[in-house]
């Protein structure tokens, strides 16, 4: 009697169980990425092992070839070879080219969610693991000894991390639900759209009253026009910019932190000013200032890989107490952090690699929708920080690239690529 297909393939090497496999670790990925960063680097590679075994080497070389997979690759590549003409110490260069390495992971996401059917497990799982940590952080609020941070770098309501990464997740998951909320309300499906508008309040309402970031104040007003540009019709725009006015004054009135958050806006750029202190705005403005005149130097291919912290060195001065003396190998903006190293060549990568990302997700529907707010918001983000490069934010943009994009070039037809009907209230 002849051996049935199962029988003749071994389950350690059945593509079906390692197909399966990778969507699980994926899926451990978005769960463990708010809580840990040794999780999700073991996590990493364990996918890539996952996948290997299913890789069809034609169709992934195909994909290599596109611009959405090629450019990312082309810019971890400079920042390989950019080592070649930085006068770093080597442990420095080598570390420098790390931050970049995720981006490899990219055209395998993109590979593999193609040809996956549980691309939203990922989503699904990540929303519920920002839903559990923006629990712990009201807990955390109530009963600060529960935090696992060290005491000397305890922050308000944090329980693991800190507050920027945790409003990074908060923003992306509150915004993001901004679609199927609708979806729902007018397919009046009332009871589950009433749920995922609680736990969007619910990510506001933390930011708004136990830790909040400026970055994010600048970013959500940026998501949420998108959002309506793209699904609202003017009138729900018009009823919706007085609603927003109307929650913004009563948040501005109910919470103290807010407006500490705000007011240190106008008191950190004059401290600034006046003192030369490092405050937090005055440290990114001397950072920028400093890093454009390293651009200036070496515009075309830059310093290299991992010259930024001796450029800083050498033009340090006043000492550590003011903000000139500041040493830092991160300018806190992802443009001059390219610049400063590889010159107009990485910026141009990097700019090919946001607007090709942007263009993959061009079509209407939900996975469209959280690919292109991934995107928006590392674009934006990354103004007053190296998001591309940090190891959160960076994971944030792989994982929902590489998932949403092989999910969109999944379902990519003439039909779906037109731009979405707006959504009537």
């Amino acid at each position: 009697m002849a051996a049935t297909p199962a029988a003749a393939c071994p389950a350690w090497r059945d593509p079906a169980r390692w197909e399966t496999t990778a969507d699980v670790v994926a899926v451990l990925i978005a769960l463990s990425l708010p809580w840990s960063t040794s999780l999700v680097g073991i996590f990493g590679v364990v996918l890539l092992v996952a996948i290997a075994p299913t890789l069809d080497l034609k169709a992934f070389s195909t994909l290599l070839k596109r611009p959405i997979c090629a450019v990312p690759v082309a810019l971890f590549a400079l920042a390989l070879i950019g080592t070649l003409w930085s006068d770093a110490a080597w442990r420095a260069r080598f570390y420098a080219v790390e931050p970049t390495a995720k981006l490899l992971v990219l055209p395998v996401l993109l590979y593999h969610f193609q040809r996956s059917k549980r691309g939203t497990w990922v989503f699904v799982a990540f929303l519920v693991s920002c839903t559990l940590l923006m629990l712990m952080s009201w807990l955390v609020l109530l009963y600060p000894g529960l935090s696992l941070k060290p005491p000397n770098t305890a922050e308000r309501g944090i329980f693991v991390k800190d507050h920027i990464n945790q409003s990074q997740e908060f923003t992306l998951c509150a915004v993001a639900l901004a679609y199927p909320i609708v979806i729902l309300l007018k397919s009046r499906r009332f009871v589950l759209a009433a749920l995922l508008t609680a736990i969007a309040v619910s990510f506001f309402a933390n930011m708004a009253f136990v830790v909040v970031s400026r970055t994010a104040l600048v970013t959500v007003p940026i998501m949420f026009a998108v959002f309506a540009l793209l699904h609202l019709r003017w009138r729900s725009i018009a009823l919706i910019l007085c609603a927003t006015a109307a929650l913004a004054v009563v948040a501005w009135h109910a919470s103290p932190q807010l407006r500490r958050t705000a007011d240190s806006f106008n008191r950190d750029y004059q401290l600034y000013m006046q003192r030369n202190a490092p405050t937090s705005i005055g440290l990114r403005l001397e950072f920028w200032r400093k890093s454009l005149g390293f651009f200036a130097e070496a515009p075309l291919i830059g310093h290299g890989t991992g010259a930024t912290r001796g450029l800083f060195e050498r033009v340090a001065t006043g000492g550590v107490t003011k903000a000139s003396g500041e040493v830092i190998g991160n300018p806190h903006n992802q443009t001059l952090n390219v610049a400063v190293q590889w010159g107009i060549i990485g910026v141009t990568l990097l700019y090919a690699m946001w607007i090709l990302h942007l263009l993959l997700f061009r079509g209407g529907g939900l996975v469209n929708w959280i690919g292109l707010l991934v995107v928006v918001q590392n674009i934006f983000s990354s103004l007053f920080n190296s998001h591309i490069f940090d190891f959160h934010e960076g994971w944030m943009y792989v994982l929902g690239v590489g998932v949403a994009g092989g999910m969109a070039l999944k379902g990519r037809s003439p039909a779906s690529t037109e731009p979405e009907r707006p959504i009537s209230p």
